[in-house]
Protein backbone atom coordinates (compact mmCIF):
# COMPACT_ATOMS: atom_id res chain seq x y z
CA UNK A 1 0.00 0.00 0.00
CA UNK A 2 1.01 3.28 -0.89
CA UNK A 3 -0.54 6.32 -0.07
CA UNK A 4 0.02 9.91 -0.26
CA UNK A 5 -0.12 10.72 2.89
CA UNK A 6 3.22 8.53 3.54
CA UNK A 7 5.03 11.08 1.08
CA UNK A 8 3.74 13.90 2.45
CA UNK A 9 4.38 12.81 6.28
CA UNK A 10 7.84 11.91 5.38
CA UNK A 11 8.14 15.92 3.50
CA UNK A 12 6.93 17.66 6.30
CA UNK A 13 9.21 15.58 8.94
CA UNK A 14 12.02 16.39 6.93
CA UNK A 15 11.40 20.15 6.52
CA UNK A 16 11.12 19.95 10.60
CA UNK A 17 14.74 17.97 10.55
CA UNK A 18 16.14 21.29 8.44
CA UNK A 19 14.76 23.96 10.58
CA UNK A 20 16.04 21.98 13.77
CA UNK A 21 19.84 21.26 11.91
CA UNK A 22 19.70 25.23 11.21
CA UNK A 23 18.85 26.03 14.86
CA UNK A 24 21.69 23.76 16.02
CA UNK A 25 24.10 25.92 13.64
CA UNK A 26 23.25 28.54 15.20
CA UNK A 27 24.11 27.55 18.46
CA UNK A 28 27.50 28.62 19.19
CA UNK A 29 30.14 25.74 20.30
CA UNK A 30 33.39 27.38 21.31
CA UNK A 31 34.62 27.01 17.19
CA UNK A 32 33.58 30.14 15.13
CA UNK A 33 31.75 29.10 12.27
CA UNK A 34 30.20 31.88 9.36
CA UNK A 35 26.56 30.12 9.62
CA UNK A 36 26.72 31.81 13.09
CA UNK A 37 26.10 35.41 10.87
CA UNK A 38 23.46 33.87 8.17
CA UNK A 39 20.45 35.72 9.81
CA UNK A 40 22.24 39.02 10.04
CA UNK A 41 21.29 41.14 7.85
CA UNK A 42 22.60 44.82 6.84
CA UNK A 43 20.97 47.57 5.13
CA UNK A 44 22.54 48.19 1.50
CA UNK A 45 20.91 51.14 -0.98
CA UNK A 46 18.02 50.82 1.15
CA UNK A 47 17.37 46.97 1.41
CA UNK A 48 17.85 44.73 4.12
CA UNK A 49 20.56 42.67 2.50
CA UNK A 50 22.09 39.24 4.06
CA UNK A 51 25.44 39.73 5.42
CA UNK A 52 26.52 36.84 3.12
CA UNK A 53 25.75 39.24 0.22
CA UNK A 54 27.60 41.92 0.98
CA UNK A 55 30.79 40.37 2.01
CA UNK A 56 33.12 37.70 2.55
CA UNK A 57 33.05 36.08 5.68
CA UNK A 58 35.97 33.26 6.76
CA UNK A 59 37.15 31.43 9.82
CA UNK A 60 40.97 32.18 9.49
CA UNK A 61 41.43 31.01 13.08
CA UNK A 62 39.06 28.29 15.40
CA UNK A 63 37.80 31.03 17.70
CA UNK A 64 37.71 34.20 15.08
CA UNK A 65 35.80 35.17 12.36
CA UNK A 66 36.65 37.81 9.94
CA UNK A 67 34.14 39.93 7.82
CA UNK A 68 35.40 41.66 5.05
CA UNK A 69 32.86 43.61 3.35
CA UNK A 70 32.98 44.59 -0.60
CA UNK A 71 32.16 48.47 0.21
CA UNK A 72 34.34 49.88 3.30
CA UNK A 73 31.80 51.64 3.94
CA UNK A 74 29.45 49.17 4.94
CA UNK A 75 31.77 48.46 7.84
CA UNK A 76 29.86 50.40 10.70
CA UNK A 77 26.43 49.40 9.74
CA UNK A 78 27.98 45.80 10.00
CA UNK A 79 29.02 46.42 13.10
CA UNK A 80 25.90 48.13 14.33
CA UNK A 81 23.72 44.74 13.28
CA UNK A 82 26.33 42.71 14.84
CA UNK A 83 26.27 43.89 17.96
CA UNK A 84 22.28 44.22 17.96
CA UNK A 85 22.19 40.40 17.04
CA UNK A 86 21.91 37.97 19.88
CA UNK A 87 25.77 36.89 19.37
CA UNK A 88 27.30 38.29 22.54
CA UNK A 89 30.04 39.62 21.06
CA UNK A 90 31.77 43.02 20.13
CA UNK A 91 33.29 43.67 16.37
CA UNK A 92 36.92 45.07 16.06
CA UNK A 93 38.09 46.29 12.56
CA UNK A 94 40.91 47.60 11.05
CA UNK A 95 39.41 50.11 8.26
CA UNK A 96 38.96 46.90 6.07
CA UNK A 97 37.63 43.92 7.63
CA UNK A 98 36.02 43.08 10.87
CA UNK A 99 36.97 40.73 13.71
CA UNK A 100 35.01 38.84 15.80
CA UNK A 101 37.17 37.29 18.71
CA UNK A 102 34.90 34.18 19.94
CA UNK A 103 35.95 33.55 23.92
CA UNK A 104 35.79 30.31 25.02
CA UNK A 105 32.63 28.83 26.53
CA UNK A 106 32.70 28.73 30.60
CA UNK A 107 31.30 25.48 32.04
CA UNK A 108 28.68 27.64 33.25
CA UNK A 109 27.94 28.45 29.69
CA UNK A 110 28.29 25.00 28.16
CA UNK A 111 25.50 23.76 30.47
CA UNK A 112 23.42 26.51 29.61
CA UNK A 113 23.51 25.50 25.75
CA UNK A 114 23.46 22.03 26.55
CA UNK A 115 19.60 22.37 28.00
CA UNK A 116 18.99 24.79 25.23
CA UNK A 117 19.86 22.58 22.63
CA UNK A 118 17.66 19.79 24.43
CA UNK A 119 15.00 21.94 24.38
CA UNK A 120 15.31 22.79 20.89
CA UNK A 121 14.79 18.35 20.48
CA UNK A 122 12.32 18.60 22.52
CA UNK A 123 10.45 21.06 20.44
CA UNK A 124 11.60 19.09 17.01
CA UNK A 125 10.23 15.82 18.33
CA UNK A 126 6.94 17.75 19.21
CA UNK A 127 6.76 19.10 15.89
CA UNK A 128 7.15 15.23 14.35
CA UNK A 129 4.62 13.81 16.45
CA UNK A 130 2.13 16.26 15.80
CA UNK A 131 2.79 15.57 12.17
CA UNK A 132 2.39 12.38 12.73
CA UNK A 133 -0.67 13.05 14.46
CA UNK A 134 -2.37 14.75 11.61
CA UNK A 135 -1.57 12.25 9.29
CA UNK A 136 -3.39 9.63 11.77
CA UNK A 137 -6.44 11.48 11.61
CA UNK A 138 -6.05 11.91 7.76
CA UNK A 139 -5.94 7.98 7.42
CA UNK A 140 -8.56 7.55 10.03
CA UNK A 141 -11.20 9.90 7.66
CA UNK A 142 -10.05 7.67 4.90
CA UNK A 143 -11.59 4.68 6.88
CA UNK A 144 -14.36 6.62 7.70
CA UNK A 145 -15.49 7.41 4.28
CA UNK A 146 -14.79 3.58 3.19
CA UNK A 147 -11.07 4.52 1.05
CA UNK A 148 -9.33 2.34 3.92
CA UNK A 149 -10.41 -0.86 4.91
CA UNK A 150 -9.64 -1.45 8.96
CA UNK A 151 -6.39 -3.77 8.10
CA UNK A 152 -5.31 -0.95 5.46
CA UNK A 153 -5.59 1.70 8.15
CA UNK A 154 -3.75 0.03 10.92
CA UNK A 155 -0.97 -1.16 8.11
CA UNK A 156 -0.63 2.90 7.37
CA UNK A 157 -0.63 3.86 10.96
CA UNK A 158 1.80 1.32 11.58
CA UNK A 159 3.92 2.89 8.54
CA UNK A 160 3.12 6.28 9.97
CA UNK A 161 4.73 5.03 13.17
CA UNK A 162 7.65 3.82 11.18
CA UNK A 163 8.53 6.92 10.01
CA UNK A 164 8.22 9.17 12.59
CA UNK A 165 10.14 6.80 15.16
CA UNK A 166 13.07 7.05 12.02
CA UNK A 167 12.93 10.81 12.52
CA UNK A 168 12.58 11.09 16.30
CA UNK A 169 16.04 9.25 15.86
CA UNK A 170 17.41 11.03 13.98
CA UNK A 171 16.35 14.78 16.24
CA UNK A 172 18.07 12.52 19.04
CA UNK A 173 20.89 11.35 17.08
CA UNK A 174 21.81 15.06 16.44
CA UNK A 175 20.92 16.23 19.84
CA UNK A 176 23.39 13.94 21.18
CA UNK A 177 26.30 14.90 18.78
CA UNK A 178 25.36 18.72 19.29
CA UNK A 179 25.95 17.99 23.26
CA UNK A 180 28.89 16.24 23.06
CA UNK A 181 30.26 19.12 20.61
CA UNK A 182 29.38 21.69 23.64
CA UNK A 183 31.35 19.09 26.22
CA UNK A 184 34.09 18.56 24.54
CA UNK A 185 36.10 21.89 24.41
Amino acid sequence: MNLPIFKETEEKMQKTIAVYKEELVGIRAGRANPQLLDKITVEYYGQMTPLKQVASISAPEPRMLAIQPWDPNLIPAIEKEILKSDLGLTPSNDGKIIRLIFPPLTEERRIELTKIVKKSGENAKIAIRNIRRDSIEVIKKMEKNKELTEDERKSAEDKIQKITDKYVEEIDNLTKKKEQELLEF
